[in-house]
């Protein structure tokens, strides 16, 4: 029985088929053979001609890549970036707390010039020290615009740094059962409604042993920029710091400016001095209850 003629895949009975049937079914093999070769060689073409492509543009990224204008730029934005970074490390990056500052801002052996802390007095202790919210760069930092500065007492807990003004002893509040000293609240009062709310810039010479850091503060008032312990002694509730382990002053001439003022306030019997009595000196006191233990200088 032959095969039926619907399966041209196999190959029918010659007798079966004309002289030009079989001419013609040959000729259709032959195109069908033909065209997919076509096919065949058209896709190997463009496999070919996609392989060059890639690889053209391999060569050409790899050749803009290695011009000296792209190395160059590659080179500035890199260096940029860097030194934006190490900027911000540096100069921008807030500290909370007096523990959290690098040695090169405590350390005098590690630092090549005195290093300043800029921010916002959020309370006063006692009459020689307050709290600062550290606000580096200050309006350019954007604080005050887009950063706030916390103000209730949960969001500033540990996140305020405790400064010391240097060079000057203010007279001591009733501390670990012993009695305030004569003028010591009006001390504070005085210190308080110079500082407090106020952005302040605190030039750092060391930390003490109560994790304080000791600065010779500034303040702008109006166009003109004071110092604030200098101000507290031309008031006449502060003295010259006395201390056998010595005191930073930013310099000879500082202190003795500080020595003057203190003088000055005597003579004109400003604050404490103003009954031109001789009065009991912070260090005194201390040292009169040291034995109950040391208070904080």
């Amino acid at each position: 029985m032959p095969w039926p003629f619907s399966w041209p895949s196999y190959p029918q009975d010659a007798s079966s088929l004309t002289t030009s049937e079989a001419i013609n079914s040959a000729r259709q093999q032959a195109q069908t053979i033909q065209a997919q070769a076509q096919e065949t060689a058209t896709s190997i073409k463009d496999k070919a001609s996609a392989v060059t492509n890639d690889a053209s543009t391999r060569s050409r990224l790899f050749h803009s890549f290695t011009q000296p204008s792209t190395l160059i730029s590659t080179a500035i934005l890199t260096t940029t970036v860097l030194s934006l970074f190490a900027l911000q490390r540096r100069y921008l990056r807030r500290y909370p707390t007096a523990t959290s500052l690098p040695q090169t801002y405590i350390l005098p052996s590690t630092r090549r010039f005195t290093r300043s802390i800029f921010g916002h007095v959020t309370s006063v202790g006692d009459a020689d020290n307050f709290r600062l919210f550290h606000t580096p760069f200050g309006r350019l930092g954007l604080w005050g615009i887009l950063r706030k500065v916390p103000e209730d007492t949960k969001a500033l807990k540990n996140n305020t740094i405790h400064i010391r003004l240097a060079g000057i002893d203010a007279p001591e509040l009733a501390h670990f059962g012993r009695p305030a000293q004569l003028y010591s609240k009006e001390a504070l009062e005085w210190l308080t409604s110079y500082l407090r709310g106020r952005r302040v810039r605190c030039y750092v010479h060391k930390a003490d042993q109560y994790s304080r850091v000791v600065a010779t503060v500034y303040i702008w008032k109006g166009l003109l920029r004071r110092d604030v312990g200098l101000q507290m002694l031309r008031a006449g509730f502060a003295t010259v710091y006395e201390s056998k382990s010595g005191a930073e002053f930013g310099g000879k001439e500082l202190e003795q400016r500080y020595k003057d003022a203190e003088e000055m306030a005597k003579r004109r019997r400003r604050g404490m001095w103003k009954d031109g009595e001789k009065l009991e000196s912070p260090r005194e006191y201390k040292n009169k209850y040291r034995e109950g233990g040391e208070g904080k200088g």
